[in-house]
């Protein structure tokens, strides 16, 4: 009775809210058909609308938005989001839930514990709930025990946006597609209200007649269109594809379902819908064609157990199906078990955020015995993560192939990694880029082990290095290059003997030009910084303690709103703040200056700024002319970035002489 009294609240006050501002009802219809960035982003805007009074407001909004951001695999804001509801009493027990899994995935397997206990307290039957109690517990575990399976992630595939869902095909298995949000020439521009970046397309590798990976191209086939296309399933001959597209209609909104598409020569024709399930609004997806092709295994959120479950239907034809079956309670939970892959007639590998596990979706293996029971069993670390690991792929019958992840990517992007069970190795690779992501060729990364490596790596053209290590060693690491600061990292391999692959980028600061830091707030027209600055201003004390003969200025700057000399006065107060904290942090204030630029130094517009919004070009200073010929949501975007925190190297010779 409290939760519907509760909720009878919050309704009055969307009616009083909504006229205000961004509108509610709207929020919750982009979220209910599947528009989560767009939800989350409605949300973002009504909580910070609302008035820190209105706490149920703010729990609710905080609480949707939560599960927008979980969508999208954005865990760490989902996992903030879910804390502000608990702050503001939200009163559904699902709350706790939500907390425990957003932890879980996020490696914070202590708070997980602490959650999905309270949420135990109050539903004890909970089987997902215990799951992943018991996951977080073995997770310390599994990553002790690790398999000898080899991980790496596949540069020469992976972009700076997502990738996942790859197939193996060919006689040699000389082909791997994958679906890709990466920028492409066929329909650019069509962006996923989804997920906030470009839909995905269907990609192609090849190797070449050594054998090695090509880079991948995009397919300018028919089977790519304006929509979301993904999870390709490809029959034993080649010729016939069956994958996921998520449409866009007023029948079936943001309804996934899958198609099928023939080759024709070196072409993939337009695809057409499967009848498997009729009606229009169900989910249906993630196909996996049986290898001797009897049945196609699928995804649909008609479940029996809860979340999404995975089912067969027997192929009479290449579009007709009979014999629909849900795979059990064996294989499907409470939670979602999605992307399966079939090996062979009783081996089956599927992804799961049900069955226990290391966060967010574990890779499982499926193994049918004599009397028709499934057992499954996790594939451990190094294939699973504290991430979103599924869409495996494997090189016919040899322990080899590929798989989608998430780990180690902060924006919850997915990339694509390969497996192999060869003899131990250990490596370190990575990026060296600068302040925008932009790679520096013939950058020098030195690593000192130990065990007596002293070794000198140039980064390539790409930006990329890969050094092979060592077992249970201490490293340093130094990243550097001309006119750049030096970035340093340490690094303890794992002592087991397990194949692994660590990945360190580096980001350096420019000598010879301002870098922007970015995440320093302050609150509203003040110079005082708020808490969430800590992280950023300590990344400048770092980076000022590994370059000890390094003076710098802190510039703040403002937008264009306001006069030249009252932005002056708010942008060095805040300039002078940041030094404070430097300073109290143990920095030289003889190292520091601080200058407040005001709006005198409008910021100009980077490559990576320009490619973020079409809007902005390339060169373009953000003068206040320039951005009044902008939309007013242009203009904000234009003032945000003006309104920046700046650092340069004033001189590179404190305490040399």
């Amino acid at each position: 009775m409290r939760f519907i009294h509760y909720i009878g609240i919050i309704l009055m006050g969307i009616l009083l809210f909504s006229c205000k501002t961004v509108k509610l009802s709207v929020a919750e219809e982009r979220q209910s058909i599947g528009e989560y960035y767009e939800a989350a982003n409605m949300y973002r805007k009504l909580y910070a609308k609302a008035k820190p009074s209105q706490r149920d407001m703010r729990a609710y909004v905080s609480y949707r938005m939560g599960i927008c951001y979980q969508k999208i695999n954005n865990i760490s804001r989902a996992t903030s989001a879910y804390m502000n509801a608990l702050r503001y009493n939200y009163p559904d027990s699902l709350l706790n839930l939500r907390l425990a899994q957003t932890c879980h995935q996020g490696g914070r397997y202590n708070d997980a514990i602490d959650y999905y206990n309270k949420f135990l307290e109050q539903n004890p039957e909970s089987t997902i709930a215990k799951n992943g109690l018991k996951g977080c517990e073995l997770a310390a575990e599994t990553k002790e025990n690790t398999t000898l399976h080899q991980v790496r992630k596949m540069d020469i595939f992976n972009s700076r946006y997502g990738e996942f869902s790859p197939m193996l095909a060919g006689d040699s298995y000389e082909k791997l597609y994958f679906a890709s949000s990466r920028a492409k020439s066929v329909n650019r521009d069509s962006i996923s209200s989804i997920t906030g970046q470009l839909t995905n397309n269907f990609f192609l590798a090849e190797k070449d007649e050594k054998g090695n990976w090509k880079k991948p191209v995009e397919l300018e086939d028919a089977i790519n269109t304006l929509y979301d296309e993904g999870t390709p399933s490809i029959s034993a001959d080649g010729n016939t594809m069956y994958y996921t597209c998520c449409e866009s209609d007023p029948i079936s909104s943001r309804t996934a379902k899958i198609y099928t598409s023939t080759r024709s020569g070196a072409s993939w024709g337009i695809g057409s819908r499967v009848n498997l399930i009729k009606d229009s609004i169900t989910n249906v997806g993630h196909p996996a064609l049986s290898p001797d092709g009897k049945y196609l295994y699928f995804v649909s959120d008609v479940s029996s157990y809860g979340g999404k479950d995975i089912f067969r239907a027997r192929l009479v034809g290449m579009n007709d199906f009979a014999g629909i079956e849900n795979l059990g309670s064996q294989i499907n939970t409470e939670g979602d078990e999605m992307f399966p892959y079939v090996r062979d007639s009783v081996t089956i590998y599927f992804a799961s955020n049900g069955h226990p596990g290391m966060g967010g979706l574990d890779l499982f293996k499926a193994t049918m015995d004599s009397m028709g029971v499934w057992h499954v069993e996790n594939m451990g670390a190094p294939i699973n993560s504290m991430g979103d690991d599924f869409g495996i792929t494997f090189e016919g019958n040899r322990e080899k192939g590929f798989f989608s992840s998430n780990r180690n990517d902060a924006r919850g992007y997915d990339h694509l990694f390969s497996f192999e069970r060869p003899t131990v190795t250990i490596f370190i690779e990575g990026y060296v880029s600068d302040a925008e992501e932009n790679p520096i060729e013939n950058a020098i990364v030195r690593i000192v082990g130990k065990d007596g490596l002293n070794e000198k790596v140039f980064a390539k053209p790409d930006g990329s290095y890969k050094v092979e290590l060592e077992r249970d060693i201490s490293y340093v690491m130094m990243a550097g290059a001309t006119d750049y600061l030096n970035q340093h990292f340490e690094l303890t391999t794992d002592p087991d003997e397990k194949n692994e692959t660590y990945y360190v980028d580096f980001y350096l600061s420019p000598i010879h030009k301002p870098t922007v830091v970015e995440n320093i707030f302050y609150a509203f027209d003040s110079a005082t910084l708020r808490p969430e600055s800590k992280e950023a201003l300590d990344e400048i004390i770092k980076a000022l303690n590994e370059n000890p003969n390094v003076m710098i200025e802190m510039g703040a700057h403002t937008d264009r709103k306001g006069s030249d000399n009252y932005n002056e006065g708010l942008a060095q107060r805040r300039a002078q703040s940041v030094v404070d904290y430097l300073v109290e942090a143990g920095i030289p204030s003889d190292r520091l200056t601080a200058k407040g630029y005001g709006k005198s130094e409008p910021k100009t517009v980077s490559k990576k700024m320009a490619e973020k919004y079409e809007f902005l070009e390339e060169g373009a200073v953000l003068t206040e002319e320039y951005i009044l010929t902008l939309t007013p949501e242009q203009q904000e975007i234009a003032d945000q970035y003006n309104r920046r925190t700046e650092f340069k190297v004033t001189g590179t010779n404190y305490n040399l002489y």
